[in-house]
């Protein structure tokens, strides 16, 4: 669909920098370059051999110097989008980038769309679906772990995974097809235990892949966590001794925090978005009502709700409430102002939520705080409390995706223990193999891959 079709876009963020690269992609791309740039030794783009960084000048159509730039011409299939790409590294200027962009779509090229690159790399076969959206999780990495997670993906771990998967499902497809289609031969029946076994063997692999999916979803777009408890129990001053910083306003004064203040913040690498809210509580102020109401919206969306008390003093009735609003999902009980005496009846906490989900700590000394953020990560990384080898699914897409299969598995799973027809087995089958086939792209339709690459930035 691009044959006769080449494309520009500036390849770096706008703005004032040392350097900003113009890229072209498509078949064209060196007569293009040509047309606007002129080496130094006189010599055409084309005469020097592909990957090679050549001096010179950009110049407009009167022959005007725009800009000195070096420029390296990458001949197809060994480049980014397995075209022929040429990249002109300038000056990093906007009008200098904007002028040498606009020199290129005089001389031919046209203005990429949003993730065309990426897309052209897809289409041409030099990466799946998997690997192009693992892309923009490298651009958009919050920490170095999530980093390391999105450059595995980018090799193809997942993709390869996902490929074995198929594969299996596809042999045992084309084996039942088989029986079916020619029964009078002397064909190796497949029994129904054969055939449960594979598929309970794929459908375990799956559920591998979804138990990770919690921390690579995680490491990808950061955990939604939500400060609440009633007022004036030190949700503000935890937070501050998270951030390292007076972030939020600590007063004695109950219902200081009227509104919600939102961070994002890594730690241990594990990215946050941690929200501190309005305490709980009945009050006649209107804006505080506001505040309160706001908290009870964002407690129903949190990943995480970490509920503070004060230690200082026995539960209230707001208190229970709180604690009752967060048992239907996660949550960690931290209970504040350790380094006071105690009057909270800590040991029926524990018998009512589970000591393993309760700690004490002093969030105005910091002292317990290691042990929430140790806590912390033995909730996102697992028992061992750290990142381990594997696949870490990130991506919301392809976590549906392996549910969809996994249940279509589950009905696969059903019909062989029934002993029905084999032709209503392969059915689930083939639905299993599409939804993980979409993830990759080896079964996605134009519309599904134009919208995921609509997400991308131009020049990417």
């Amino acid at each position: 669909m691009f044959v006769d079709d080449t494309i520009s876009a500036v390849a770096t963020a706008l703005g004032e920098g040392a350097i900003g690269i113009i890229r072209l992609s498509g078949p064209r791309s060196c007569e293009i370059a040509d047309r606007i740039f002129k080496a130094a030794s006189g010599k055409r783009l084309e005469k020097y051999p592909p990957n090679t960084l050549v001096y010179g000048h950009i110049v407009d159509g009167n022959g005007v110097i725009v800009d000195e730039t070096l420029v390296v011409f990458m001949r197809s299939p060994h480049s980014y989008t397995a075209e022929n790409v040429v990249e002109i590294q300038a000056h990093g200027g906007i009008q200098s980038l904007k002028k040498i962009l606009s020199l290129t779509y005089e001389a031919g090229a046209r203005p990429a769309e949003p993730g065309e690159f990426t897309k052209r790399a897809f289409l041409n076969g030099r990466i799946d679906l998997a690997q192009a959206e693992a892309v923009m999780d490298i651009i958009k990495a919050r920490s170095e772990v999530s980093l390391k997670l999105a450059l595995r993906q980018q090799q193809g771990q997942l993709s390869k995974e996902i490929g074995l998967l198929r594969r299996r499902l596809l042999d045992i497809i084309v084996n039942l097809e088989a029986v079916i289609d020619y029964p009078e031969e002397d064909i190796e029946e497949v029994t129904f235990l054969n055939v449960k076994n594979t598929i309970y063997d794929v459908q375990s692999e799956i559920s591998l892949l979804l138990n990770n999916a919690h921390t690579g979803k995680i490491m990808r777009e950061g955990m939604k966590t939500v400060i609440i408890g009633r007022p004036n129990v030190g949700k503000s001053s935890l937070l501050n001794s998270l951030l390292r910083e007076e972030r939020a306003i600590v007063s004695e004064i109950p219902g200081t925090t009227r509104d919600v203040i939102e961070e994002q913040l890594l730690i241990d690498g594990i990215p946050l978005v941690l929200t501190d809210t309005a305490g709980i509580r009945d009050t006649d102020d209107y804006v505080e009502k506001i505040g309160v109401a706001k908290t009870k919206k964002i407690l129903e969306e949190a990943e995480l709700a970490v509920v503070v008390l004060d230690g200082a003093e026995s539960l209230h009735d707001e208190d229970r409430d709180i604690l009752e609003a967060v048992r239907e999902k996660p949550y960690v009980i931290i209970v504040n102002k350790s380094d006071l005496t105690q009057a909270i009846d800590l040991a029926a906490l524990k018998a009512d939520f589970g000591a393993e989900n309760i700690m004490q700590l002093s969030a105005m000394t910091s002292e317990g705080v290691d042990d929430f953020i140790a806590w912390l990560k033995k909730y996102v990384y697992g028992a061992g409390g750290q990142l381990e080898e594997g696949i870490y699914v990130q991506n919301a897409r392809h976590e549906y995706l392996l549910k969809q299969a996994s249940s279509a598995l589950s009905d696969a799973l059903a019909a062989a223990g029934n002993h029905v027809p084999y032709d209503c087995i392969i059915i689930d089958l083939r639905n299993a193999v599409e939804a993980i086939g979409f993830i990759t792209g080896d079964t996605v339709s134009d519309e599904i891959i134009n919208e995921i690459f609509a997400r991308f930035c131009v020049g990417k």
